[in-house]
């Protein structure tokens, strides 16, 4: 409910703020520009197609550092943003108010180091205690849907020096973030590496449990760029 609130407020912006670039030249309609928001930074290019329909292709990167706990370990999470695709722009009353969707090949992926909560250099995984030496480096990283659609509404229009602004909200439908299996890099070997084993499948399962309901990512996107 707050994020239809959400989008509809910003819908509504858009329609206002679009007479304030009304000056733009129509006949130019190739764009070349920057985009930068929650998705990333990078190039972004357009066309617009006629006065309801254009397109659009970006490809945008960001790196995240991150910090959080878990069942009593600390994680130094890193998340890399890398993701392109392309876009249908469709403006429904003929000016700089736009409905978009398109599809986005995901690249975005993290991972995170655990470090132990205690002072003793000791990690309690699971039901059990473990040393550094045996734990050594420990390590979660996670998959994401190659493929994921994008809906967005947003505002893309210029003036008649031929410069651009554009902005947009929405969401990235890129499906649930899976955790895979906890790797470590200590010395460890018979019944308590098995022990051990079993405890990282807890505290992967706990994990997982942590961030099952982040399904969809949001987008807020702003532009410029200029009009040829």
């Amino acid at each position: 409910m707050k994020t239809n609130m959400m989008l509809a407020t910003f819908a509504v912006a858009c329609l206002v703020v679009s007479p304030a670039f009304a000056g733009q030249n129509d006949d130019a309609r190739f764009r070349v520009g920057v985009t930068g928001g929650t998705l990333g930074i990078g190039p972004e290019v357009a066309y617009r197609l006629n006065d309801r329909l254009g397109v659009r292709a970006n490809a945008t990167f960001l790196s995240v550092s991150h910090s959080f706990d878990s069942d009593g370990l600390n994680y130094d999470g890193n998340v890399k943003l890398g993701s392109g695709g392309v876009m249908l722009d469709v403006f429904p009353f003929k000016g700089g108010f736009r409905i978009s969707g398109g599809v986005r090949i995901n690249g975005n992926k993290a991972h995170a180091i655990a470090r132990p909560s205690n002072s003793n250099g000791s990690y309690t995984i699971g039901l059990n205690t473990y040393t550094a030496t045996e734990i050594g480096t420990l390590r979660a990283d996670t998959e994401l849907n190659d493929v994921a659609p994008i809906l967005t509404v947003g505002y893309g229009g210029g003036t008649s020096s031929g410069f651009t602004f554009g902005v947009e909200a929405g969401a990235l439908f890129q499906g649930g973030i899976r955790i895979k299996p906890l790797t470590y890099t200590g010395a460890i070997t018979g019944a308590a590496r098995d022990r051990l084993l079993a405890d990282l499948e807890r505290e992967r399962a706990s994990v997982q449990d942590d961030i099952d309901d982040y399904k969809v990512y949001p987008v807020v996107q702003i532009s410029v760029g200029y009009r040829f």
